[in-house]
């Protein structure tokens, strides 16, 4: 990461030498950086740099709102902000998103965090281990643009080390390539480690992502040393919790770094995660080149080299079952936005054309 040369109040929320040269044109029309801390229904909270300190300023975003949700202000983002008249006026180019879809007919896309270079994924281990969940958010991550790490929280409810430890060996098979570590905020495991990955003169920006009831507010009270976010018990019958987390905050660590606490989600759907998909399913993606077919379906095609790994038993079943639920899914959002898209330009050409039609009315007049 290429840190500002010259620290600024802001280089502690991620400021670069990179995003002061994006953002020179707006320090031009007099306008300030600041980042977005939290947004709540066209307003935000941000923290500015107004050239004497750090400034944390409640300012409309109404000029940057846009009817594409994933266009959107989101917590994380640098913003170019009017200080005086408390609005934000424009949105730097995001570095990372993590976008997943939403629960509406319309097939809409969400951004929980922007400008994140680690998506932390917390899984409780309160609860059965959820293999499939974890493959999920992992090809989010991934397609974010960021990296991920899963946190295996509340590890102090498993009563001993090796089960800790085959625990922890089943997540890094459905997570190839990806740090998993458990952590307690109750005990300390792991966080030490945790506080050196996020922390130091190169601090990042982190979000924690989950169900509720994954403890992510425990844990983040335990990196933030102190009782900042609300925390609830979670219920004994099946291990969730209500929702303690109502925004996406953003708060520095004193360590270093800055972590996006964000609601626990019950849904995560995919959303244009072609890439993630085949990030988080590397070895799948590796086998399929030697198939005989180049667009073999990996179910009954003779020369299937992925087939062939599941009957050596060097590829788990479930997890081609996941490769292909993630596949199918993707599929099918992909294919509603694209048909959401054309809805959207066939709607504008008609009210153009309707538009055009009464102009040409207007303009001929009444008729005799």
């Amino acid at each position: 990461m290429n840190r500002a040369a010259v620290p600024t109040p802001l280089t502690r929320y991620g400021w670069t030498d990179a995003l002061a040269a994006e953002f020179a044109p707006h320090a031009a029309d007099g306008l300030v950086p600041g980042r977005i801390v939290r947004v709540d229904r066209g307003r935000c909270e941000a923290v500015a740099d107004a050239g004497e300190g750090l400034l944390t300023l409640h300012a409309d975003t109404g000029p940057v709102t846009s009817p594409d949700p994933v266009r959107n202000p989101c917590t994380g983002d640098w913003a170019a902000i009017d200080a005086e008249r408390r609005t934000v006026r424009a949105l730097l180019p995001r570095r990372t998103a993590f976008i997943r879809s939403t629960s509406s007919q319309r097939s809409e896309g969400q951004v929980l965090a922007a400008n994140v270079d680690i998506a932390l994924i917390a899984v409780s281990l309160a609860a059965e281990l959820d293999l499939g969940r974890v493959e999920r958010f992992v090809a989010l991550a991934w397609e974010s643009g960021a990296e991920p790490v899963v946190l295996l929280t509340k590890a102090d409810v498993v009563p001993d080390a090796i089960g800790l430890s085959y625990l922890t060996t089943d997540t890094e098979a459905a997570a190839p390539g990806v740090r998993v570590l458990p952590v307690s905020a109750e005990s300390g495991l792991g966080l030490d480690v945790l506080t050196e990955l996020l922390g130091g003169e190169q601090g990042r920006t982190a979000a924690l992502l989950g169900q509720s009831g994954a403890g992510k507010s425990t844990l983040t009270n335990a990196l933030l040393g102190d009782e900042v976010q609300d925390v609830r018990a979670t219920r004994d019958s099946d291990g969730k919790g209500r929702h303690t987390t109502s925004t996406r905050d953003l708060l520095p660590l004193p360590a270093g770094g800055v972590l996006i606490d964000t609601p626990g989600l019950r849904g995560v759907g995919l959303w244009d995660a072609e890439d993630g998909v085949a990030q988080a399913f590397a070895e799948i993606e590796e086998l399929a080149r030697d198939c005989r077919f180049h667009d073999c379906s990996h179910t009954v095609e003779p020369g299937c080299a992925v087939l062939e790994a599941i009957e050596d038993g060097t590829l788990p079943e479930r997890r081609l079952e996941s490769y292909r639920k993630l596949v199918r899914e993707n599929e099918r959002i992909a294919s509603q936005s694209d048909a959401r898209l054309r809805a959207d330009i066939l709607r504008e050409w008609k009210q153009k054309r309707a538009l055009g039609r009464h102009m040409m009315e207007r303009k001929r007049g009444p008729q005799a």
